[in-house]
């Protein structure tokens, strides 16, 4: 069994990239100035680029929470540009804000080549020890699947304790202090809760990565949170960076769907 599940793997590798699509909010600095409008990159692909617009029609919620308390942008600020959604929004005082966006569920169908290796690249690796479990690794997947997206900004030169609250998503990441009050270093760690359903997940795998001084690459690398859910993110050098998880379950007599997933990704920068 353990070589077939190399060859499945192993055959799958050219198919994956067409289904690993997260979905980051991103900017070209997430410092900004009070009461400016700013544009937020909605990338529907890696953390550097996107493949294809996220459908304004699939949006389930799109927030902005400032000083001033959580709003709603009308949908008419959301915006594409070629495969990549952009959202305008116009900050107010200064402080942190975080904008976050969720979409409604949508079905994809996989053949089991390609099911398998997103499993094992985007850090799902107990779905996929059930599925070599019960001989099911030949088999194809229907996957319900859903994508919540945070962005933390640091709007002028207050910081403010909005970065460590949960917008109530099926799924998210909440750090338990503000990553505006941390400067970049051998010794400083984020400590981030993750959360499904408003429940904390522990044992669960997280993958982070980023992009550091001058463009270059943070190597992506994966870590499992805690019995509490909480997972320790070092954050050794200067840059912007991406916190992400994958949660799934099996479903059973679901006439559409064979698996349920919820995406969570948080973005943010640091000096």
């Amino acid at each position: 069994m353990r070589r077939l599940l190399l060859a499945v793997l192993a055959l799958s590798i050219g198919a994956l990239p067409l289904r690993a699509h997260d979905l980051f909010l991103t900017m070209r600095t997430f410092f900004v100035p009070a009461e400016t409008p700013v544009v937020i990159h909605a990338l529907n692909g890696t953390f550097t680029s996107s493949e294809a617009v996220v459908a304004r029609g699939r949006l389930r919620d799109v927030s902005v929470v400032s000083p001033a308390g959580r709003t709603h942008p009308d949908t008419t600020a959301w915006q594409d540009q070629g495969d990549t959604s952009v959202l305008t929004v116009r900050t107010g005082p200064a402080g942190t804000y975080v904008v976050g966006m969720a979409t409604a569920p949508r079905v994809l169908a996989l053949d089991a080549a390609s099911f398998n290796a997103y499993l094992a690249s985007e850090g799902v690796p107990e779905v996929l020890a059930a599925r070599r479990r019960d001989g099911e690794l030949t088999q194809p997947a229907r996957e319900r699947y859903a994508k919540n997206a945070k962005v933390l900004l640091q709007v002028g030169d207050q910081r403010t304790d909005g970065a460590t609250g949960a917008l109530g998503y099926a799924a998210e990441l909440v750090p338990l202090r503000n990553p505006y009050a941390l400067r970049a270093g051998a010794n400083t760690v984020l400590a981030v809760r993750a959360l499904v359903d408003g429940t904390p997940q522990a044992h669960l795998i997280v993958q982070v990565g980023g992009r550091g001084a001058r463009g270059v690459r943070v190597a992506p690398r994966s870590l499992r949170t805690d019995s509490a859910g909480v997972a320790q993110i070092p954050l050794r050098y200067p840059g912007r960076w991406y916190i992400k998880f994958i949660h799934m379950r099996r479903l059973t007599n679901d006439p559409d769907a064979d698996y349920a997933s919820h995406w969570a990704t948080l973005t943010f920068e640091v000096r």
